[in-house]
């Protein structure tokens, strides 16, 4: 689909820098499909949270001790 769009004659001018005159459409679309999928990335954030408790956890009363434990359970691990 065709947009007509309105830039700032510097940032055309840096476009034209980075993407070259000829790839200005490909670049656009680049940056506004990478800028969507990070807004849906926050978007899942923000709905995710306030969904654990905010107590009860196995690591609630000591979170080293806690993460200690994963660790040396985790055989993968070495060293």
């Amino acid at each position: 689909m065709r947009l007509h769009i309105t830039l700032d004659d510097e940032l055309v001018e840096e476009l034209d820098r980075r993407a070259g005159t000829r790839q200005r459409s490909a670049y656009i679309e680049a940056a506004v499909r990478q800028t969507l999928d990070d807004e849906r990335r926050w978007d899942d954030v923000e709905s995710a949270l306030g969904s654990l408790a905010d107590s009860g956890h196995p690591w609630d009363d000591d979170p080293a001790t806690w993460v200690r434990a994963q660790r040396e359970a985790d055989s993968r691990r070495t060293g």
